[in-house]
C-alpha cells in the first residue's frame, strides 16, 4: 500500500541527503572561518574543492544504500528513523574521514568535525520536519487514503495494526468488516459484509484489504467480483502464511502470479552487507583482544591440565555441520561425565547448563561470567561458518529431535550472539530459543545486528544468565 509512495519518497530522500551533505560542508566551512578554534589561515584555504563535495556525497550514499536507510520498512516510526540515520551518518563520516586522509590530507580535521555536527543537526531537523509535513498532508481530506480490512480474525487485527504504523504517510485504518452478524460486536468492527458497497461509498474508502483466515467459510471469488466494480484498490493477505517457512513473496512469473512459501531469507545485498560487517568487526575485535586471548590461554593451562581450546561439532546454516571453537571452561573430558550431572525440567527435557555444574573450572567460571570463552568463535566467523549475530549453532543430537518448524532457524547464518541471548541467556529455557530466533529472522536487518551486539555488551557486563 505504500509502494507508490515509497518510490517517490526514496528518490526524494536520496536527493535530500545529497543536499544535506553539501549544506553541512558549506556550514562547516562557515564555522571554521568564524569560530576562533584551531590554527588560523587564509579564508581561501578553508573553502573546499568540488572533489571533496563529490567524495562526501558518494560515500554517504553508498553507506546509506548498504545500511538500507531509505527502506520504507525502516522508517515506520520517527524514533527508529532518527536512530538509523544517526548511526548511518556516523559510519559515513568515519569512511569520509578515511577517504580524505588518503586523498585530500590537507583538509582541516576540525572542519570535518564541524561537518559531522552540522550534518547530524540537519538530518534530525529534516527528518522531523519531513515527518511533520507528511503527517499534515496525510490528514488532509484530499490526500487521505482510508483503509478497511475484511475479516475479524487474528490476521485482520495484525493487518490493522500494520496499517496504523503508516498513518503518518496518509494511510488511515477505519476498522474491520465482519463476515457475519455474529462477529459484528468484535473490537474495531465498523460494519458487516452485506453493507460493504454502501460503507465504501459513504466513507470514500480507497483501500480494501481482505484478511480472512483459511478456516473461515467465505465465498472469496464472489467477494472479489463485488469489489471489482468499485473504485477501490483491492489487496489480499495470503491465506497460506501459516504454511510458509518465514516470509511469503508474490511475484509475476511468465504472466502468472507465483506465491513463494520458502526461499533464502537474506537477499544477496543483505548477505553481502552482513558478511562485510562480520569480517570487519571480527578482525577489529581480534586485533584488540589478542593480548587478552593470550593471557586466557595461559590461565587455562595453569588452572587445569588439558587442551586450551574446546572443539565441538555444531550444525550451521542450511543444516551444514562444522567445528565450533571455544576456550575450555571445564575439566578435560567433561563431556564423558554428562550423564552423572544431568538434570531435567518438569517436562523431562534435559537441562544442558546449570550454575553449579561441578565440571566447571575456576578459570572457566570466570570466563563464562564474562563470556570470554566465546572469543575463539571469531575465527569461525572469519571462516564463514558463523556470523556475529544469529541463532546459536546447535548440537547434532538436539537437531535430530527438532520439529519441522524449529528447523526454520537454520535459514540464516548461525551466530555468536542473538536475540535469545540478550533476552535471557541461560536463564531462559532452551525451548524458547527457537521462538526468539524466528523473531530475529522475520525482522532481520543490519540495524538489528548492531542493536543486538550493543545490548550483548550490557548483558555480558551484568552477567545475567551467564553460567
Amino acid at each position: 500500500m505504500v509502494k507508490y509512495f515509497s518510490l517517490r519518497f526514496t528518490l526524494f530522500l536520496l536527493c535530500l541527503d545529497a543536499a544535506l551533505v553539501i549544506l553541512a560542508l558549506w556550514g562547516a566551512t562557515f564555522l571554521r572561518i568564524i569560530l576562533p578554534f584551531g590554527l588560523h589561515g587564509s579564508v581561501e584555504q578553508r573553502f573546499l574543492g568540488w572533489p571533496i563535495f563529490a567524495i562526501g556525497i558518494v560515500v554517504h550514499q553508498i553507506v546509506y544504500s548498504f545500511l538500507e536507510v531509505h527502506n520504507p520498512k525502516e522508517v515506520s516510526h520517527l524514533a527508529k528513523e532518527l536512530r538509523i540515520n544517526i548511526v548511518a551518518a556516523l559510519f559515513g563520516w568515519m569512511i569520509f574521514l578515511g577517504a580524505l586522509y588518503l586523498t585530500y590530507r590537507d583538509t582541516s580535521r576540525l572542519q570535518i568535525v564541524y561537518f559531522f555536527i552540522v550534518h547530524l543537526v540537519l538530518i534530525v531537523l529534516s527528518r522531523i520536519g519531513l515527518r511533520f509535513a507528511y503527517w499534515i498532508r496525510g490528514r488532509r481530506r484530499m490526500s487521505q487514503r482510508k483503509v478497511i480490512i475484511i475479516g475479524t480474525g487474528d490476521l485482520a487485527y495484525q493487518m490493522h495494526n500494520a496499517v496504523k504504523t503508516y498513518e503518518w504517510a496518509g494511510l488511515l485504518p477505519l476498522g474491520l468488516i465482519a463476515l457475519h452478524e455474529g462477529a459484528a460486536n468484535a473490537p474495531l468492527v465498523i460494519g458487516q459484509l452485506d453493507a460493504l458497497e454502501t460503507l465504501i461509498s459513504a466513507c470514500e474508502i480507497r483501500e480494501v484489504v481482505i484478511a480472512i483466515e483459511r478456516d473461515t467459510p467465505a465465498d472469496l471469488p464472489t467477494l472479489i467480483q463485488r469489489l471489482q466494480t468499485l473504485a477501490v484498490n483491492i489487496r489480499i493477505v495470503p491465506q497460506y502464511t501459516d504454511l510458509a517457512f518465514l516470509r511469503v513473496q508474490i511475484e509475476d512469473f511468465g504472466g502468472m502470479p507465483l506465491l513463494t512459501l520458502k526461499e533464502p531469507i537474506l537477499t544477496p545485498m543483505q548477505r553481502l552487507t552482513k558478511r562485510l560487517f562480520d569480517v570487519t568487526v571480527s578482525l577489529l575485535v581480534l586485533l584488540l583482544a589478542s593480548p587478552i586471548m593470550a593471557v586466557i590461554a595461559a590461565l587455562i593451562r595453569w588452572d587445569s591440565p588439558g587442551r586450551i581450546l574446546f572443539k565441538q561439532q555444531r550444525i550451521g546454516e542450511n543444516g551444514k555441520p562444522f567445528t565450533m571453537y571455544k576456550f575450555r571452561t571445564m575439566i578435560d573430558g567433561a563431556e564423558w561425565l554428562q550423564e552423572t550431572v544431568a538434570r531435567y525440567d518438569e517436562h523431562g527435557r534435559l537441562i544442558y547448563k546449570h550454575p553449579d555444574d561441578p565440571r566447571i573450572t575456576h578459570v572457566g567460571q570466570w570466563l563464562r561470567n564474562l563470556s570470554l570463552d566465546e572469543l575463539p568463535q571469531l575465527f569461525n566467523v572469519l571462516r564463514g561458518e558463523m556470523s556475529l549475530v544469529g541463532p546459536r549453532p546447535e548440537l547434532p543430537e538436539r537437531v535430530a529431535e527438532y520439529a519441522t518448524w524449529q528447523r526454520k532457524r537454520f535459514e540464516v547464518p548461525q551466530g555468536m550472539t542473538g536475540w535469545w541471548q540478550i533476552s535471557g541467556r541461560a536463564d531462559k529455557p532452551m525451548y524458547f530459543a527457537t521462538e526468539d530466533d524466528l523473531y530475529y529472522i522475520r525482522n532481520y536487518s543490519i540495524w538489528m545486528d548492531i542493536r543486538i551486539l550493543w545490548r550483548t555488551l550490557w548483558v555480558v557486563l551484568s552477567r545475567r544468565g551467564a553460567y
